[in-house]
Parts: structure tokens; C-alpha cells; sequence
């Protein structure tokens, strides 16, 4: 910690800690805007703006993250700090008598708009009514100061802090300090010996074998790049581009095959996140030859302690979850296996993944900018369909808006429909990657594995391999 004086103010600012140096990172090498996240709340209710204003401000007040701004000091160094209060307006937005996907399209709009980097305000919310009687708030935040989780729980407060101002319902519960778990974090990453024993794993992991790249387009990108080095061994894959440009594709999985894939969790007592990173690697190996050694990259909350969940702020890890897989293991197996890479990944994943990648670069001597994973998950668990038990269930929407850009070729989110908790599958691809009905394309090998998959868990790999 530091004290630098800020327009006048002698503020207390931390250094950045690795979730967010992984995401400074990356707009050294994308636009700004890359980090910008616009996500839409939006109930069928009457709404009372006049209140609903006063309860996002009580979430400023709640909510240590939102108020978080950066600064740069002397030396170039990014600090944080938290900012005492917010005034800042809330602006209403009336869209009730537009077409609603072309107010949707205007907040996407919204969302590619950059936060000026220092000093200032790293997030916007603005009150909308939409078509239909949908009303709520649309919130854009920058991902060095909040992950999807901190987003959640933001919202929550807001709707919280509103139906108790309204309706006389239990006020929200109060945060955990973001500061208090920074200083943790800053503390492991000082030498602490829970750091040195994360390392001493990684670095197993990665001297262990190199791992194998497979592509979600098939051998294409690695068979050319093998060509052009002229190294016929080649195990990775360059993999960023020179153009950010991205888009989305959603696709919603039926209500009644998405119980389907609940049901054989819960029966087999395996994650679902699991289940799907299961799906992937097969999809994955049957667009590369059957290829048995497949990594992807596994998204990880770090959002084990009530500390953690509470917190806010970004705490968001991604490392490879790589599986060497027999065609005569079963698919349940292979799932069982993934839960286990995935419980050692767990028990070190405090540890710096940039750190991690680069000591993996440097060890098998591959290229700045490849990887050995084409696709990044990140699964979304079931969520609430209202505050709290004793309220009645409102119809509502959630959206997400992309920012028209990204820093990796392929991500995969997975989240649950508020209206049904049915799957919905969230591709956010860079379009000089892929193509939308390759999108689609691997969306339907996707479901395929994973029904081939479920209908019979002692159906071998092999067997689906050659099913689908």
C-alpha cells in the first residue's frame, strides 16, 4: 500500500492483484473497450424510478467495488483505490415504445464505449424501461474492478435495497470488505509459503509433457502454422490476431434437455461444469483426428469463503484443464477423471495464471501470444429466481451485451434462463476466427456428445466418437 494524493486527497491505493493484472494484461493488446462488460435487469413491473434511484445509490454505498477507481503513480505503476462516495446522476432511459431489439442494439453500443482508465468513475448504471412492461437497470462495469459474480450480487442489493424501501421486505445483508480480502490476496502473492507450494505444482504440470493444441475449426490453424515454422512437430498454436473484432451467439438449449443434463449431475453427484468440459474435449477431439490429448482452458470463481463470495471486486482465474483420454474409457469415467484435474486445480488456484503461462512458454520455448487451448469455459450456476423466499416471483429478463470485441478467439459461457433454468450457451468468438455457422456448427456436435453422453454414462468415448 501507498499514499498518493489525488486531486487534492491523500487516497490509500493497493497494487493490482493478479485477476486484474491478467485483464490489464490483455488491453495492451486489444482496445480499451475489451474489458467493458454491459449486462441488462429488467422486471415486469410497475417500477417507481424516484425509489429504484435511491436503491442504486444505496449499492454505491454497499458495494466498495463499484466506487473503486485506478491511478497511475510516478513510475507508470497501476494502484486502486477506493473512492469515499458517489453523486454521480443516474440517467433514465425510455425505450417503451421502440422495437425492443433495436434498444437492445443501443446498449450494445453503450457497452463498447471505453472508462476513461484513471481517476475516474470505472462503471455506468442507467435506469431503462423497455417494451412490455420490462423495467430495471442497465449496469456497464469495467472487469478490473467486477466479475459476473459481483455483478450478481450488485443487483441483488439493488433489488434487495428497492423492495425493502417498497414493499417492506428485509433489507440486504451486508457486504465483506473488498480491501480486507486484497490484502489477502496481496499477502499470499508476497512469498507466503501457500504461494511457493502452488508453484512447486505448476511447475510439475507443466514439466510433466507438453500438451497437444486442438482447434474448435478442426487441424486447419495448427497444420498451417506447422508449415509455415516449418516444424512438422509443432504441438501449439498462435492464437491472437490482430483483429479484436468479436460477436455473440446464444443459443438456448430446450427447458426439457436441460433437465435432462441436470438430472444425470445430480444422480451422479458430478459438477455440471464438469459435464460440459467433458462435452468439450470430445467435440474437440473429434475435430482433430480423434486426438486423445485435449486441453481447455476452465474458468475458476476463487469464491470459496463467505469473505470471497461477499467481496465483490474480480477474482476470476483461468487455467488449463488438459485430459489424456482412451477411446475405451466410458464417459462417465472421463467426467470423474475432469472432476479430479479439476479438484487439484482448486486447491491451487490462488496462484498468478500470467505467471503460470509465461514459466508454461518458457519451458517449452513456444511463441508469446500461442496456446495450447482454443476455447475458454465458463459455467454459470443456477441462479435465484427472486431476492428471497418469502417474495413473490416477478417475471424478469437478463441480458448481456457484448462489447464488440475480444482478447481470445473462442469463450464459452453457459448460464441458467431466469424464466425456466433451462441452459442457455453464450459464444463470444472473434469473427476472423470462426464464422457463425461454424458456431453452429460446433454448438450441434456439442449437444450430440453430451445426449450420446448421458443416455448410457458406460458408452465409451470411442463409441461416441464414432456416433457422432
Amino acid at each position: 500500500m501507498k499514499e498518493i494524493n489525488i486531486n487534492g486527497a491523500v487516497m490509500k491505493c493497493y497494487p493490482l492483484c493478479a485477476a486484474q493484472r491478467l485483464h490489464n494484461y490483455t488491453i495492451k493488446f486489444c482496445p480499451t473497450q475489451v474489458l467493458c462488460i454491459g449486462t441488462g435487469l429488467y422486471v415486469q413491473q410497475d417500477v417507481d424510478f424516484s425509489v429504484l434511484k435511491q436503491a442504486i445509490y444505496k449499492g454505491y454505498e454497499m458495494f466498495e467495488t463499484m466506487r473503486l477507481r485506478f491511478v497511475q503513480d510516478e513510475e507508470g505503476e497501476v494502484y486502486q483505490y477506493i473512492s469515499p462516495f458517489e453523486e454521480r446522476e443516474i440517467p433514465f432511459v425510455d425505450f417503451s415504445t421502440w422495437n425492443e431489439e433495436d434498444a437492445h442494439n443501443e446498449m450494445r453500443k453503450w457497452t463498447a464505449i471505453p472508462f476513461a482508465r484513471f481517476n475516474s468513475p470505472m462503471n455506468q448504471v442507467v435506469m431503462v424501461k423497455l417494451p412490455g412492461g420490462y423495467n430495471g437497470i442497465y449496469l456497464k462495469t469495467d472487469h478490473m474492478t467486477m466479475d459476473s459474480s459481483s455483478i450478481i450480487g450488485f443487483n441483488k442489493i439493488v433489488l434487495q435495497t428497492y423492495c425493502s424501501m417498497m414493499y417492506d421486505y428485509e433489507k440486504p445483508a451486508p457486504m465483506r470488505s473488498y480491501i480486507a480480502q486484497l490484502e489477502k490476496d496481496l499477502a499470499y502473492e508476497a512469498g507466503s509459503p501457500l504461494k511457493k507450494k502452488d508453484e512447486e505444482y505448476w511447475d510439475s504440470v507443466i514439466s510433466e509433457s507438453e500438451p497437444m493444441y486442438t482447434d474448435f475449426a478442426g487441424q486447419g490453424r495448427l497444420l498451417t502454422q506447422r508449415r509455415e515454422n516449418n516444424n512438422p512437430d509443432q504441438r501449439y498454436a498462435m492464437v491472437i490476431s490482430k483483429s479484436p473484432v468479436a460477436s455473440i451467439s446464444v443459443f438456448p438449449l430446450e427447458k426439457e434437455a436441460s433437465m435432462r443434463l441436470i438430472k444425470f449431475c445430480e444422480l451422479y453427484r458430478v459438477p455440471m461444469a464438469c459435464l460440459l468440459l467433458m462435452g468439450l474435449r470430445t467435440v474437440l477431439s473429434k475435430f482433430n483426428d480423434n486426438e486423445k490429448d485435449v486441453s481447455v482452458k476452465t474458468c475458476v470463481s476463487r469464491r470459496g469463503t463467505v469473505a470471497e463470495k461477499y467481496c465483490g471486486g474480480t477474482r476470476i482465474h483461468f487455467f488449463p484443464m488438459r485430459t489424456v483420454m482412451e477411446p475405451e474409457m466410458t464417459f462417465l469415467d472421463g467426467i470423474k477423471m475432469i472432476q479430479t484435474e479439476q479438484n487439484k486445480i482448486f486447491r491451487h488456484v490462488n496462484f498468478d495464471p500470467i505467471e503460470m503461462t509465461m514459466k508454461r512458454n518458457k519451458h517449452w520455448n513456444i511463441t508469446p501470444g500461442s496456446s495450447y487451448e482454443s476455447i475458454s469455459l465458463t459455467y454459470q450456476p443456477l441462479t435465484s429466481q427472486k431476492a428471497s423466499e418469502d417474495m413473490p416471483d416477478i417475471p424478469y429478463k437478463s441480458m448481456w451485451y457484448t462489447n464488440g470485441v475480444a482478447g481470445q478467439p473462442l469463450y464459452l459461457t453457459v448460464m441458467h434462463r431466469p424464466e425456466d433454468n433451462g441452459l442457455n450457451f453464450n459464444f463470444e468468438y472473434r469473427v476472423d476466427a470462426v464464422s457463425k455457422e461454424e458456431m453452429e456448427y460446433f454448438y450441434y456436435y456439442l449437444c450430440r456428445v453430451l445426449f450420446r453422453g448421458i443416455e448410457d454414462e458406460n458408452r465409451t468415448i470411442g463409441e461416441i466418437l464414432d456416433m457422432i
